[in-house]
């Protein structure tokens, strides 16, 4: 008998270079109001440490100023992600089996 995976929430923000930030919703948690805000909190301060600059060349959201692109709620074409982040993160942990989660 095997244990069957746990499922988590990862939300990924990132650009070009790669990887801005990865925050993990520990399971059984819910995203809410404050959790996101605490996102964006920390993704302010991985966009300072990882992208020096960049903040001060306007790239804004909500309350940090941050300019929100129109983007479809539902678009039949792939995402970036779908070829820039899911393909190599399936390559890079295909085939791996983890004991415990990331918290």
């Amino acid at each position: 008998m095997q244990r069957s995976a746990a499922k988590v929430m990862a939300t990924v923000f990132w650009d070009a270079k790669g990887a801005i930030l990865l925050d993990i919703l520990p399971q059984g948690q819910c995203i809410n109001a404050a959790r996101y805000c605490s996102t964006l909190d920390r993704l302010k301060e991985a966009i300072r440490r990882k992208r020096p600059g960049l903040l001060r060349r306007g790239v804004v959201m909500q309350r940090y100023g941050w300019e929100i692109l129109p983007h479809p709620a539902h678009s039949p074409d792939l995402a970036p992600s779908d070829f820039h982040l899911f393909g190599p993160l399936k390559r890079h942990l295909g085939g791996m089996a983890f004991e415990t989660e990331v918290n």
